[in-house]
């Protein structure tokens, strides 16, 4: 069998493999990186990120025709081709594929690329298809995919992931959600504006558990007047086939209920990419489905070490990134650096945006018993009533004998965007009085970070739009 030795392997092409496989380049290390499952790119390019935002950037088109946030713009109803959409999607996918990931690997000279399986035979020598090959460092970053729940009758009924419901030839007539989470509620909204009738059903007594209650509840009635039902607080007990379409047997509240549906989506969390890869015999731990690791990236084995989604949430594609590139550094540079969560921000895009980083008032108070909180709605930011969209609000929460913003939360137009302005705050620890002080565009969605700053020091509502 043949036998190989690198410096560096790789288990995986996404974004944290290729993040590791342009560090490990730029110092000259002579790396193999084994590409598994998904195509080149991983979960981002091909399955997540990028087509997602693409088909909610349409459905929104779509949306927007059919409900003009002005009276003086009448109604359309445009044609829409669901297969022309998923098409649209395939391009660009096959654009980005190529161009950020087929064009950057040609580049790296110290970087040999193999499609293949890749699973460990003793702590430094794994087999990869039919060649042996021995790593002086190995980095896991094989990804997740989702965690499907064992309801009895849903696997022999069928269901679809993400991946299927962005390969489908036509629009279901009806789809069921399961799951109120990020993925679970953006799929939830495309779906519905391209026409289909969506009921989200999920476990936690409100949709993203994690988010702001206030934003919870205010995206929930914007997505209800969209039309797209909730089943809060109700669990899936059981899966029928029900004619051409499928049963779903809730229980919420000691009491069953019954949803129909033509599909059901399944997004209730995600499960790391694991199996197969012998981490039991060369003693890697495992933890919940995902590899453990330390906040230096590094795994109950020495030189092996993991990054992105296969160690668990948060699984975002900037976050996969940066630990791949910190784990090379770690591993050859003998550094111990670690990434903050406390600073690292995140978005759902939905319309309105979610976005947020740092504490939420929970957190906060149970660290301090106390709390300093302003909740700012956006019919308080000029811009917001220029352009008659005003749907959301900010929250900021700053150290109650400080005053350092310590986490703000976005529920409203370009909340992705405007997030990183707060990032940049929590991360190095600006006050409300730095932010105040900071001179902002006038009329901006931004200013929102500005007026939730002001509104621990006066009155917002008895302020005009051009006080410091």
């Amino acid at each position: 069998m043949p036998r190989d030795s690198y410096d560096l392997v790789l288990l995986g092409g996404g974004a944290a493999g290729f993040a590791a496989a342009t560090e490990a380049d730029r110092r000259g290390i002579r790396t193999l990186l084994v590409n598994q499952g998904l195509p080149m790119g991983g979960t981002c390019v091909n399955v997540g990120c990028m087509p997602t935002k693409h088909l909610l950037a349409a459905a929104g088109a779509l949306h927007a025709a059919r409900h003009p946030r002005f009276g003086s713009v009448g109604a359309s109803s445009p044609a829409f081709d669901f297969r022309q959409a998923i098409a649209d999607k395939d391009r660009l996918v096959a654009g980005a594929r190529e161009a950020n990931y087929r064009n950057v690997l040609q580049g790296l000279r110290r970087v040999t690329w193999v499609e293949g399986r890749g699973a460990f035979m003793t702590e430094r020598m794994l087999r990869v298809e039919e060649r042996e090959i021995e790593g002086k460092q190995i980095l896991i970053a094989t990804g997740s995919r989702t965690r499907v729940p064992p309801v009895p009758g849903l696997a022999e009924v069928g269901y679809l992931t993400n991946r299927e419901a962005l390969a489908l030839d036509r629009l279901p007539r009806s789809l069921a959600v399961l799951g109120g989470g990020a993925l679970g509620l953006e799929f939830a909204q495309l779906f519905a504006r391209f026409g289909a009738e969506v009921t989200v059903v999920e476990a936690a007594d409100r949709i993203l558990p994690p988010a702001e209650p206030e934003i919870s509840a205010a995206l929930q009635g914007i997505l209800e007047a969209e039309g797209i039902g909730f089943r809060t607080g109700a669990e899936v007990v059981r899966v029928d086939r029900e004619g051409d379409g499928k049963r779903l047997v809730l229980e919420k509240g000691g009491t069953e209920e019954d949803l129909t549906a033509d599909e059901i989506l399944v997004a209730t969390g995600v499960t790391g990419n694991i199996e197969d890869l012998n981490l039991d015999a060369v003693g890697v731990e495992t933890q919940g489905g995902f590899v453990h690791v330390d906040e230096h990236l590094r795994t109950s084995v020495a030189h092996v070490w993991a990054a992105g989604d296969v160690t668990g949430p948060p699984c975002l594609e900037t976050v996969a990134a940066k630990q791949g590139k910190l784990a090379v550094e770690n591993a050859f540079g003998g550094g111990n650096k670690t990434i903050d969560p406390a600073t690292v921000p995140y978005a759902v895009f939905t319309d309105p945006e979610v976005a947020g980083v740092g504490l939420t008032e929970a957190e906060y108070m149970a660290r301090h018993g106390t709390c300093t909180c302003r909740t700012v709605p956006l019919d308080r930011v000029p811009r917001a009533l220029a352009v008659n969209d005003a749907r959301g609000l900010v929250k900021m929460i700053a150290h109650h004998e400080t005053g350092r913003a310590v986490g703000v939360h976005i529920l409203g137009p370009h909340a992705s965007e405007i997030v990183h302005e707060a990032a940049l705050a929590v991360r190095f620890g600006l006050t409300v009085d730095d932010l105040i002080d900071t001179v902002h565009v006038f009329p901006t969605y931004s200013e929102a970070i500005k007026i939730a700053a002001q509104a621990f020091r006066r009155h917002i509502d008895r302020m005009s739009c051009c006080v410091e």
